[in-house]
């Protein structure tokens, strides 16, 4: 059999994988609000990286509520009991494969096919934990969605979930809509993102408990002692933002971002600025939709107004910082197949059956170029 180089090295299969963890790190958008413990936006939950197991449960423990006893009224008796909800984020495998071709192929040319498989499944990968996290977040499955660059458009397997991590929709009390719209029916083509509407979310977030007994408080995430919320846009969206704003009013929300304490905190980096400590990014990967309106004809995104643990995220056991990578000889040595892939799991936290840790921002949101 023909010998390769780094086929089949422990060394070198360690090395790669390491290289890929890193560059999925890198290129993942959202990874940037991922890290363990409560104060992040995406929470990793490590449960399953030494332990067996395909799921992790966690609790929330319910605020007492009920009156305290006064004066000598008897309190034995009158106890309050714990309360818990409960929730759960089940992992799977994902892999992707590539073909480095044969001996002759790569002799006629030089690239290094290798490294450039090797660079794809990493962009892949990444590109792939951006789209089930916004699809999570947003409560939207594989069709619902009319992004074009998804990479799980119309994928059957994915219509229940990843790893049966179900799509699960916002409940009413965690949507917003943009201008005077109500609903999804409502919505004209004038409902766009405004400064006005980030400031109700805002407000929405810190009255949610107050106005709700039954609601919890959206908590934001603490950066040097302050606390700050992230808004994440399509680019139909800050369009619309920084125009209605004016340039005046739009170099002051820049500003407040560049002079934020805390504003090398990775939730801060890619931001186009902030407004009330909300920081406000904008992906392509956010998720749009064309059939708002009283006439299912409106184009529209969904923005995700997150706060602390907003989604969950869990990985499987690896030894290479999550992620795999193998590379087998085919065809009696002269081509190499590579497959890279993680154990991983991920979804929008939820608590007895309402959102825990974003509001959905449903505006109007047209392509400017369209003609």
């Amino acid at each position: 059999m023909q010998t390769q180089t780094g086929i089949n090295s422990p060394q070198a299969v360690k090395r790669w994988a390491i290289s890929l963890a890193a560059d999925v790190a890198e290129q993942a958008y959202m990874e940037r609000f991922t890290g363990k413990g409560a104060n992040n936006i995406i929470e990793v939950k490590s449960d399953l990286e030494s332990d067996a197991g395909d799921e992790v449960r966690f609790d929330i423990n319910m605020r007492f509520r009920q009156k305290p006893t006064y004066g000598d009224a008897r309190l034995d008796g009158n106890e309050e009991a714990l309360k818990f909800y409960q929730d759960v984020v089940r992992i799977d495998q994902v892999r992707k494969g590539g073909d480095v071709g044969g001996r002759m192929t790569r002799k006629r040319t030089l690239h290094n096919y290798r490294s450039q498989v090797r660079q794809n499944t990493g962009t892949y990968l990444a590109e792939w934990m951006d789209e089930i996290a916004f699809a999570y977040l947003s409560g939207t499955g594989p069709n619902e969605a009319i992004n074009q660059d998804s990479l799980i458009m119309d994928d059957d397997e994915l219509l229940q979930g990843f790893a049966q991590n179900p799509f699960q929709a916002p409940d009413d009390d965690h949507i917003l809509y943009g201008g005077s719209a109500t609903s999804k029916a409502t919505l004209t083509a004038a409902d766009t993102m405004s400064v006005a509407l980030i400031e109700r979310t805002v407000t929405k977030a810190k009255m949610m408990n107050a106005l709700d007994r039954d609601n919890i408080m959206i908590r934001p995430v603490k950066v040097e002692g302050a606390d700050h919320y992230v808004m994440a846009m399509s680019p139909f969206d800050s369009h619309n933002l920084r125009t209605g704003a004016g340039d005046r009013e739009w170099n002051a929300i820049q500003r407040a971002a560049a002079g934020a304490e805390g504003r090398k905190n990775p939730i801060f980096k890619g931001g186009l600025g902030m407004i009330n400590n909300v920081v406000l990014h904008d992906h392509s990967r956010v998720r749009r939709f064309d059939d708002y309106g009283v006439g299912a004809n409106i184009d529209a995104s969904r923005s995700l107004f997150m706060g602390a643990q907003a989604g969950m995220k869990a990985h499987g056991e690896t030894n290479t910082g999550r992620y795999t990578w193998v590379e087998e000889p085919k065809d009696y040595g002269n081509s190499v197949g590579i497959a890279a892939g993680t154990i991983c799991g991920m979804k929008k936290t939820r608590f007895n059956n309402r959102d825990y840790g974003v509001i959905s921002v449903d505006c109007a949101a047209a392509d400017p170029n369209a003609a």
